[in-house]
Parts: structure tokens; sequence; C-alpha cells
């Protein structure tokens, strides 16, 4: 008697437990199901499953996402970006000693070229009937970052590769766990054809009854746990069917989980900081002494001439009375790091000119980290132009001398701001923007 493979697979959750009940509920009966007609039923998730910005992630490091997969009975899973980079090294090496599941990775590496204890290049599965399933994977190369933290990335393609060529000979059906992107999933089934199925993540993608790239079988199920991924292989993969769920459809499940989650992750993190004598207004579209302490925060921190963020990034008032790690948390949530930047006088104020763009402030934006509604206003510390002339810590500035400017990691990325991305800087890492505001009250606190 044949049997059916059962392919489940979710990616880019980013700590949305909303859904996370009904895709529990859902697999866990789809499982019973295949099972009970003799068929194969995986669960595999494809990275970012983490984020910090949600309390409950923060709270536990990650670890309660580790449970939650544990609890959903997932088979393997692969690392993104947001667990790879966001976490200490520290965090990220603790982060999976107490999965239920294989953690298939083949391009992270300590300094010294040791794998993490828990990850491993490949993974075989044996099925009741004797077929054999091979599971592959890797994450997106974020190379300096992970090399700020201590981690080692390979070529994500060629690791796999090496993988599949270690598996073949021993595998009827290889699965490919991709934390790469669309664009490279679709190199990679061209550059390895005896990869049958590339489960896609990172650029939250969808396909919903798949993508053929010559005989390789793309999947990608989106974001935020919107869609679940159903593959079906039958018939040693000469039939095979692909779609998504849509889980808004699923049975309610839990009322009121996400918020169970948040309170939990308000009692991790309840961890007083310091008292604040005076409210401080959050405001997206001017200066104010919030965004006046926080950029004093940011040089201090760095040791900069002068700073430079936008003002969206503040989600809440600092309020009177007892701040802890929660309340820091709730203001700043985004998973952003501060960055030291080098540029000369001139390039400072060339980059100050192009900040004082109309349109931003307004701006939607999503991804590079952050996790606010609009952009806001950008803020200028140590440096302003009186009478067409362009002073830096009150002096005039140096056409060809350096300075040194703090500002946020996704400023630097190059959508903002071409120039950021090819200057000589520095990124500060695990410190995310709300470690450095709290330790700035904190120390302040203890003088």
């Amino acid at each position: 008697m044949s049997e059916t493979i059962h392919i489940y697979h979710t990616n880019d959750l980013h700590s949305h437990f909303t859904n996370w009940p009904q895709i529990k509920s859902f697999l866990a009966e789809r499982k019973r199901w295949h099972e009970e007609e003799g068929d194969v039923c995986l669960i595999l998730d494809i990275g970012d499953h983490v984020d910090r910005s949600h309390p409950y992630t923060e709270g536990t490091a990650g670890k309660g996402n580790v449970q939650l997969l544990n609890e959903a009975q997932y088979d393997a899973v692969t690392i993104g970006n947001n667990e790879g980079i966001t976490l200490s090294k520290e965090e990220l090496a603790d982060l999976y000693v107490q999965a239920d599941f294989k953690v298939v990775v083949s391009n992270l590496f300590d300094l010294r070229g040791n794998r993490p204890q828990w990850a491993k290049p490949y993974h075989i599965i044996r099925t009741t009937n004797g077929k054999r399933i091979g599971l592959v994977g890797a994450t997106a190369e974020f190379t300096p970052f992970y090399h700020k933290l201590g981690w080692r990335l390979t070529d994500a393609k060629e690791s796999i590769i090496q993988a599949v060529k270690e598996i073949e000979e021993h595998t009827d059906l290889i699965i490919c766990l991709s934390h790469l992107g669309i664009k490279e999933d679709e190199l990679l089934a061209d550059l390895c054809p005896q990869i049958n199925i590339i489960l896609g993540a990172h650029t939250h993608h969808v396909f919903h009854e798949g993508k053929w790239q010559g005989d390789t079988l793309l999947g990608a199920a989106g974001k935020f746990g919107v869609y679940v991924g159903h593959i079906a292989v039958a018939e040693a993969f000469e039939k095979t069917t692909a779609q998504l769920v849509e889980v808004s459809r699923l049975r309610e499940e839990q009322e009121g989980f996400d918020e169970r989650l948040i309170e939990q992750g308000k009692i991790q993190m309840n961890e007083l900081v310091f008292h604040s004598d005076k409210t401080l207004k959050a405001e997206w579209f001017k200066d104010s002494e919030l965004a006046t302490l926080f950029g004093q925060a940011l040089i201090e921190f760095t040791e900069a001439d002068c700073a430079l963020f936008n003002a969206g990034i503040f989600m809440e008032d600092m309020a009177k009375g007892a701040m802890t790690r929660y309340n820091f948390h709730q203001m700043l949530p985004h998973p952003i790091n501060p960055c030291l930047v080098e540029l000369s006088g001139a390039e400072l104020k060339e980059i100050y000119l192009q900040s004082l763009n109309s349109e931003w402030p307004q701006l939607e934006l999503k991804g590079m980290g952050f996790r606010g509604a609009v952009f806001g206003k950008m803020i200028h510390l140590n440096m302003e132009i009186i009478n067409h002339r362009f002073y830096i810590n009150g002096q005039l500035a140096v056409h060809d001398q350096t300075y040194r400017l703090v500002t946020l990691d996704m400023l630097t990325f190059g959508y903002f701001f071409p120039s950021l991305k090819r200057a000589a800087k520095t990124y500060f890492m695990p410190e995310f923007l709300r470690d450095v505001f709290s330790e700035y009250f904190h120390s302040k606190a203890l003088k």
C-alpha cells in the first residue's frame, strides 16, 4: 500500500500569536487524520517565528516560541534572521536546548568553525513504509551582523548543495527549508535540481498553489500566520499538489490567547529601571524632550559627535512613575541596533539635507526592523544649518574632516540614504535601542 506524504509549513510568524491557537488545532487535527489513514505528516517552520517586538518573545528570550512549536508538534525548523541576529550569541546558543524538533541549518558556525549543538546540516526521516525524506536548510546571509555577534555564516546555497550531495543517494525525497528569499530559492532550484521541494520564507511571498521551477516545487505561506501551507506528495512525487489554508476561515480557538502571552511577557519584564518624575510625550511629527533625551543616550553610548533618527520609533509616552523593562519595550519595540557611521563634513551635510525630505514623516514604513506606524520627523542632534552654513556641535563643519554620526541600523541599508550603505560603520550588537535608552536612565538614577 502506497503512502501519501503530507507536508505542512509555516514561516515568518514574527510572533504574531493571534492565529496561533487555530494553527495548532488545525495541525493536530490534520496529523491525526493522516496518521489514521496510514499516511505521513510532517510539520515544518521556515524561520522568523521569533520576533522580539512581542513582549512574550522578549520576556522569554525566544524560548516561549520554542515551547509553542513543541506543543504544536513541529518536526523540524530552520532559523531566520530574527532568531539569528536579534538574540545575543548566548541566547541563540541556548534557544533550542529544550526543542522537541530538529533544527536544520547548514550555514551557521561559531568563529572556531563549530556548529551550535542543536544545528544539523540535514536530517533524514524514514517513514513506516520505508521512504526516506531528507531535510536540508539554511538562513539568509546577514554575514556582518552574525560576525559582530560571534557567529560565522557561510554561503547559504553552497552549504545546501553540499548537504544535498551527502544525502541524495540515501533519500527518496529532498525538502529544503530555505530562509533565503524568493530570488535565492529560484536560483537554488536551478543550481540543485535534486531538491524536490523548496519551502521558502524571508521575503514573505505567497504561492497559493506552489510554483514549479523546473522539476522543483516551491512553496511559501506569506507572513504573520495568515496561511498554513500544505503540500501532498503521492506516487513517488509523480502526483504532487500544493495549497494554502487561510487560517481566518478555521474555527475560533482560545479567545484572548495573545493577550495572555502579552501578560506573561509583562510579568517576565517587571524589572524596575528608574522612576520618572514627569511624563514625556511621544511626538511623531515634531521635536520633543523625549527625542532629545534619546539622542543624548545614543551619543553617550557610542561617543558620537551627532545623532540622526526618525521620531516614529517612539510607540508610547514615557509615563510619570515607575518605568520597567516592559515599559521601555513598549516604547521602543523595534529589533533595531544603533550604528556609528564615519563621514566627512561634506558627506554629513549632504545626509542632513536629504533628511529634510518633506514626504518621509507620513511614510507608512514596513520592515527593516521597524515595528511602528509612520516614519515620523527626522530628528537631528548636535547638527544644524544656520545661514546656509552647516554646524556640528556648534562649530562650523570642516569639509574634509571626519565626524562620527550615530543613527539607526535601518537607515544604513540604502533605502533612505544610499551613501550610508557605502560608508565605514560600526553596528552595536546585541543592544537594541530600548537597551541603550533604558541603561541611560538607569545609570543616571544610580549616580
